[in-house]
C-alpha cells in the first residue's frame, strides 16, 4: 500500500516536471520570436503602383440619338471624332482604352455604366458638346457631387484588407476634372466655364474617377467655326489626353490636391 503511494506521486513530479520544461521551451521560442528586429511602418518604403491602367472613352450620343445639332453638324460625330483622337494620343503614352461605342452606334447610360463598372482599375471621360438658348460659348467639365460606391471585395470586411478601392471616388473625380479643364482651356484658348458638380448618369452611376467633358457650344457660331477646323479638334484631343495623363502624374507621386471649389460663371 505504502509503495503505491510512493509510486503514484513519483509519477505526478515527473508529469509537473515535463510541463514546467515544456512552458518554459514555449516561451522561450515566444521571446525569440518578439525579438526579432521589424522595420518600423515609416521604414517601409515600396514603389507606388500605377493608379489606373485603363482609360474608358465614352463620345456621347450615336445612333438614333443625333445629340445637339447645328445644321449639318451633329454632336454624336463629333465626340465620336474627338474620341478617337484621345484614343490615339493615349495609347501613344502606354495607356490602355476602352471605347463604350464603336461607330455610329446607340449605346443606352445604363450601358456605358455598366462597362466602366465592369472594368478594373479604370477612369471614366464623357466626351459632349453644349447647346444653350443664350449666345454662350466655352468649355467645362463637370463630376458627380455623389457618386456610386465602388462594388465590395470579399475582404472588404477584415480591417487591414481595406484600401482606397474603398474610399468614394467623387474627389479624385473633380481633380481629374480639374487637370482637364486647365488642359482645355491652356491648349485651345477657349472661355473657361470651369468645373462644375452635376448628377449626370454616367458620371454618377459609376464608382470610379469619372468626368463629362462639354467641349463647346453648338449653339455658338464662334465654337462651332473652330470645331471645324481639324487642327482645332486635334488641340481639344490633345488636351483631354493631356489631363488624364498629368491626373496620373500626381496620382503617382501620392500627391492629389484637393480641387477648387468654385463654380464656372455662365
Amino acid at each position: 500500500m505504502f509503495r503505491g503511494r510512493f509510486g503514484f506521486g513519483g509519477a505526478m513530479k515527473n508529469i509537473v516536471a515535463w510541463l514546467g520544461l515544456s512552458l518554459m521551451a514555449a516561451s522561450f521560442i515566444w521571446w525569440q520570436v518578439l525579438s526579432i528586429p521589424r522595420p518600423a511602418p515609416s521604414m517601409r518604403h515600396t514603389a507606388a503602383p500605377a493608379p489606373f491602367t485603363l482609360v474608358v472613352l465614352d463620345p456621347g450620343h450615336g445612333g438614333q440619338d443625333s445629340g445637339a445639332m447645328c445644321g449639318a453638324i451633329y454632336e454624336k460625330d463629333l465626340t465620336f471624332d474627338i474620341a478617337q483622337r484621345v484614343d490615339r494620343l493615349l495609347q501613344a503614352q502606354g495607356l490602355a482604352t476602352l471605347m463604350t461605342r464603336v461607330g455610329d452606334s446607340y449605346v443606352s447610360l445604363a450601358d456605358r455604366a455598366a462597362v466602366t463598372n465592369r472594368a478594373r482599375d479604370c477612369i471614366f471621360v464623357s466626351i459632349h458638346f453644349n447647346e444653350g438658348k443664350k449666345v454662350v460659348g466655352g468649355v467645362e467639365t463637370y463630376y458627380a457631387e455623389h457618386q456610386a460606391a465602388p462594388a465590395p471585395r470579399l475582404v472588404s470586411w477584415i480591417p487591414f484588407f481595406q484600401g482606397p478601392a474603398a474610399e468614394s471616388p467623387t474627389l479624385a473625380s473633380q481633380s481629374l476634372a480639374k487637370f482637364i479643364q486647365e488642359a482645355m482651356v491652356a491648349r485651345t484658348k477657349a472661355l473657361d466655364r470651369g468645373t462644375k458638380a452635376e448628377q449626370f448618369f454616367v458620371i454618377a452611376n459609376v464608382g470610379v474617377p469619372a468626368v463629362l467633358v462639354e467641349a463647346g457650344f453648338l449653339s455658338n457660331k464662334d465654337d462651332i467655326a473652330k470645331l471645324e477646323s481639324n487642327d482645332y479638334r486635334e488641340q481639344m484631343a490633345a488636351a483631354i489626353s493631356e489631363g488624364i495623363l498629368r491626373y496620373r502624374d500626381v496620382l503617382k507621386q501620392r500627391q492629389l490636391p484637393l480641387a477648387v471649389t468654385g463654380a464656372g460663371t455662365e
